[in-house]
């Protein structure tokens, strides 16, 4: 009866952890998939394979956002921001990002990254040190009430309400 106590507990506390299939660990690199097609890049402008576990009870749904911290804007770049993906869903796609390939599970929404467009723009860095790409999957306590067209400093307002937890992986891309 303790051995079933103590399993119980240990399985109720474990991390909420973001993982990738494409891209390694924390500290990993963006693979030539996931840079621009455009600005000096020739990849696939496609969004990573990514996936997620142990997420906190009261999920009603998730977000995944793509920020490079490096851009040379004064303010970063978001390449990625959806949201509304279902509690039931725990993995999303390579090139998931792309609307037209309709990968995202129903209900999730693309909203604008900072390009002004929705969907995944794929990481053209300058010249100097390797950008660093937070990933990050917010586990929502409920879904948010936005369309496409709100830029990501809105949806991280209101993200920021309703964040339960969230997971997080730092991968590195520098221009070639």
């Amino acid at each position: 009866m303790m051995t079933t106590a103590t399993t119980a507990a240990a399985l109720s506390s474990q991390t909420f952890t973001l993982k990738s299939n494409g891209l390694g660990g924390l500290g990993g690199q963006l693979g030539i998939q996931q840079y621009a097609n455009g600005m000096g890049y020739n990849g696939a402008n496609q969004s990573p394979q990514l996936y997620w576990e142990h997420a906190p009870k009261g999920t009603q749904c998730f977000a995944v956002t793509v920020y490079d911290l490096d851009a040379p804007t004064g303010s970063g770049f978001w390449h990625w921001v959806v949201f509304n993906i279902p509690a039931d869903i725990q993995e999303l796609p390579a090139g998931a990002g792309d609307p037209s390939k309709r990968l995202l599970p129903d209900g999730a929404v693309q909203s604008n990254t900072d390009a002004g467009i929705p969907g995944y723009i794929g990481a053209a860095p300058n010249d100097g040190p390797a950008h660093r790409y937070l990933i990050t999957v917010h586990a929502l306590s409920k879904k948010l009430e936005l369309d496409h067209h709100a830029s990501p400093a809105i949806v991280g307002f209101n993200m920021h309400f309703a964040t339960l937890a969230k997971a997080s992986l730092i991968v590195y891309g520098q221009k070639q």
